[in-house]
């Protein structure tokens, strides 16, 4: 079976809860690796970058079947995805790939998802990520 999942959003949401919450917000949603990866210690975060990464991150939950309303908040102690259980890390050829943790990896592993594939994209002020998964059970 193929899962996919699709999320665009404007990069000045992120821009404008990042300025507003400052590190409150960007722990809840985003690993210390991909915090890393978009520079947030430095002056000008790579916001086109954190937007994309939060698009992957809800095109990740619907390719789940769960979406945006079935991730939990980073406080909440059940047993639904959070945020920062979907990765986007680097592979060796810097192209962007998906590590699941925690629930979303069960969830992944319950649908018998064998492999995600992921694209990002950002232009004009907004970003976009797509992901197809796919499922060895049938």
């Amino acid at each position: 079976m193929i899962y996919h999942g699709i999320d665009i959003i404007e990069i000045d949401r992120i821009k404008r809860a990042t300025g507003r919450w400052g590190m409150r917000f960007l722990q809840r949603v985003y690993t210390i690796g991909e915090l890393h990866d978009c520079d947030t210690s430095g002056p000008t975060p790579h916001y086109q970058s954190l937007a994309a990464r939060w698009a992957a991150k809800e095109a990740v939950a619907k390719a789940l079947g769960v979406g945006l309303s079935g991730i939990a908040a980073v406080t909440t102690p059940d047993s639904r995805p959070r945020m920062c259980d979907i990765e986007v890390v680097r592979d060796a050829d810097g192209r962007p790939t998906l590590r699941l943790h925690g629930p979303a990896a069960a969830t992944a592993t319950a649908l018998g998802i064998a492999e995600m594939a992921l694209s990002l994209s950002h232009s004009g002020g907004i970003a976009v990520a797509s992901v197809v998964a796919i499922s060895v059970d049938s």
